[in-house]
């Protein structure tokens, strides 16, 4: 089928689904209870003595969803709910008959999935799209995020607290209304809802108030409701968060060689939040402190032809980032390097999601996307970025949407504009569709180092994905188009030029109960790739088998057999890839992937042979003390020579005082060496680096804090040769001032 008629059929049958939208479904399968109002407060303590409690609707937990299939749990748990006029109170009684087994450390926040914990689920416009979820494992240490189909990072300022007994364990939560948005109503609202205990022993269970139907791709649909909060207020809604951000660093004058030169910075900011309706809010700041205390895991990028994807840390990206999310990754904000100031509105009116940014950035990273390769570079030039996003809802199974990015800089611009569309047809099928346009003008000096025109060049990009969800049997197709001069500098999109035609799909089956296995999966995916003139680039088929069981096991083992055309040449590659994890006891997690077979040697258009091996372990000594250990090995040979061997080795060590206090140490070291005598350009033999950080961190919340640190970096480029080519002491304190 032709492009224009590919667009053609996809705008009519986008016209056919808005004048046959359904009007919102009934709640009337979805039990409903009304939670009470209460006048006094709570202290998140795990004792459960406020008067709050006696009061408050009790919930039990009476479904195990996973592994078993709506079976009775293995355990016994209550949920106790109740609200006041800028609070929602929450508790858990998680009883367990042996409270020896609880599996819980000390730990700094969102770091407490493979342990006990205990959730809430907070629908709060009840539109089964979007869920505000607080976790807390038995001591109370918190994780948060933001539940929507791409998912989204979230730091929430609440208060948590839990103790063990010898019942089990009971976990207390006051979460502020002005940490969330919710419905704009004088009278009752009604929330979906959900809470969720996770009981690792034998097989982790997952226990929840309702039951799932696996049928039904929509989880929230499925959800209970809550009937209240009735004059919830979230306050003032004011927040002010100053910082101050100080560091010394030392830096040599040519990387590893000549004298450090010293440089010294005082950095102060601020950055304001204004919720000017319940569930609209707007945040400004100025001269952020937007480095990172969080130092990016290794990736290997030896032998890779497209740029890495880093995520992204930063708070104020990270705060409502879900809004931003799209099928094509249009808007990637590590694409903005060193921020002066920025300002930002959020949040959702009704059916009406609305998201927008300006950001002012005082260098410009580029990444210039190819149909073989990607190449990218910094610019010592200030840029305005400027994002905005609005989607719209229909019913509850229809979203549409729009998104406009533009940034631009002295003799540069790039400007995207496009809209997107999600269709769940049925409780299996849904539809997820994107159509883009962008315009680009890049400096005459740039174009011409990075091979670009010269003149604005226009292009546009389509994607059509097609899921069916169901309790045994998943497929999906998908079809994609991006056009050689299509540009997203805001986004990450390494690849242009290209068609891409995808379909996969896998089967499912679920074991009884007490069995030595829980799940198997079959399955099998086929992607192709052609240039915009119809010349294949690639054609890949796979078939993997996944079994998970007991010990928390997940296993992989994964056949690819590819058609990759690179440089002018087709090459025929077929490689092994096997994923193996588990946690043999409480207090370790293990892991090991492994990769044999085929792979281009990119840089001197040839096949070779590739082997790479990447162990790793979690292990928790005692209550406050984690260790976690990775490598990944790396070698490639070219006609059975040696062409490298790579190695990357990641430790870091973190003694947690208590919920609030850790001292960290990160050394992250690599070591790359290359057979010069194989390579057709010249090459160093020896790439190696050795970064070390040390850090200690006071956290009241998310933005109450206070990171005193050094950091450090060695470089290399011969053999046993490792000179320092940088050092930093580092200090950051912030404070959260909520009205």
């Amino acid at each position: 089928m032709k492009k224009t008629s590919i667009s053609a059929a996809l705008v009519l049958s986008m016209v056919s689904i808005l004048f046959s939208v359904p009007g919102q479904a009934s709640t009337d399968t979805n039990k409903q209870y009304r939670i009470p109002r209460v006048s006094t407060k709570i202290k998140p303590n795990g004792i459960l003595d406020e008067e709050v409690w006696q009061k408050a609707l009790v919930l039990e937990l009476n479904y195990e969803v996973h592994p078993g299939e709506n079976i009775k749990p293995p355990v016994r748990t209550e949920v106790l709910l109740a609200y006041s006029k800028t609070h929602l109170y929450v508790a858990f009684r998680a009883y367990d008959p042996d409270p020896s087994k609880i599996r819980a450390r000390i730990s700094d926040r969102d770091n407490t999935f493979n342990e006990d914990w205990v959730a809430v689920i907070l629908d709060t416009f009840n539109d089964e799209r979007r869920s505000f979820d607080f976790l807390c494992n038995p001591f109370g240490v918190q994780e948060d995020f933001i539940e929507t189909t791409g998912g989204g990072e979230w730091d929430a300022i609440w208060d948590s607290g839990g103790r063990i007994n010898d019942q089990g364990y009971f976990v207390e939560m006051s979460i502020p209304f002005s940490s969330i948005r919710f419905q704009r109503k004088e009278g009752d609202q009604v929330w979906g809802f959900d809470a969720v205990r996770s009981y690792p022993r034998t097989v982790r269970h997952h226990i929840g108030t309702f039951p799932r139907d696996r049928n039904n791709n929509c989880y929230l649909c499925q959800a209970v409701k809550l009937v209240g909060f009735k004059g919830a207020k979230p306050g003032k809604n004011l927040e002010f968060d100053p910082a101050i951000a100080a560091h010394i660093n030392y830096e040599r004058e040519d990387e590893t060689e000549g004298p450090f030169i010293k440089d010294k910075r005082f950095d102060p900011g601020i950055t304001a939040r204004w919720g000017f309706t319940p569930n609209l809010t707007l945040s400004a700041t100025v001269n952020p402190d937007f480095s990172q205390v969080e130092a990016d895991a290794l990736q290997m990028d030896i032998n890779e032809p497209f740029a890495l994807f880093f995520p992204e840390k930063r708070p104020f990206f990270t705060e409502g980032a879900d809004f931003f999310n799209t099928p094509l990754n249009i808007v990637y904000t590590r694409m903005m390097r060193d921020p002066s100031w920025g300002i930002k509105l959020t949040g959702k009116e009704v059916g009406n999601t609305i998201g927008a940014y300006m950001v002012r950035d005082t260098l410009t990273n580029l990444t210039f996307p190819g149909i073989e390769e990607s190449d990218s570079t910094s610019l010592s030039m200030d840029s305005t970025a400027s994002v905005l996003r609005y989607r719209r809802d229909i019913g509850n199974k229809y979203t549409l949407g729009l998104l406009f990015t533009n940034r631009e800089g002295n003799d540069y611009f790039n400007r995207v504009l496009g809209f997107d569309g999600d269709f769940r047809f049925t409780d299996k099928d849904r539809v997820q569709v994107q159509f883009l346009g962008s315009s680009t003008r890049y400096p005459d000096e740039v174009a011409e180092e990075f091979d670009q025109r010269k003149e604005k060049f226009n292009d546009k990009a389509l994607d059509i994905f097609y899921y069916h969800n169901a309790r045994n049997l998943d497929w999906y197709a998908g079809y994609r188009d991006i056009g050689s001069g299509f540009r997203a500098d805001l986004g990450f999109i390494p690849q242009v030029g290209y068609r891409s035609y995808s379909a996969g799909t896998n089967y499912i089956w679920y074991a009884k109960p007490n069995r030595w296995w829980t799940r198997f999966t079959l399955a099998g995916d086929y992607n192709q790739l052609v240039d915009q003139d119809d010349q294949l680039l690639s054609r890949m088929a796979s078939a993997s088998l996944t079994y998970e069981g007991p010990l928390d096991m997940h296993s992989l083992v994964e056949f690819t057999r590819e058609r990759e055309r690179y440089n002018g040449v087709q090459f025929d590659q077929n490689w092994l890839y096997i994923h193996q994890c588990m946690n043999p006891t409480g207090d370790s997690h293990v892991w090991l992937n492994i990769t044999l077979g085929d792979r281009i040697d990119y840089d001197n258009t040839r096949l070779g042979k590739r082997v790479r091996l990447g162990p790793g372990v979690m292990y928790h000594i005692g209550l406050h003390l984690r260790l976690s250990l990775s490598h990944t090995f790396e070698r490639m040979w070219v006609n059975s020579e040696r062409l490298y061997t790579a190695n990357q080795s990641e430790l870091s060590l973190a003694y947690q005082f208590n919920k609030r206090t850790f001292l960290r140490t990160i050394l992250q070291y690599v070591d790359y060496r290359y057979n010069t005598t194989m390579y057709i350009d010249e090459i160093d033999p020896v790439y190696k680096h050795l970064f070390t950080q040390f850090l200690f961190s006071y956290k009241i919340n998310p933005q109450t804090v206070l990171f005193l640190g050094y950091s450090d970096n060695y470089y290399g480029y011969q053999k046993g040769n490792l000179p320092q080519a940088n050092r930093t002491f580092f200090l950051k304190i912030g404070y959260a001032l909520v009205l």
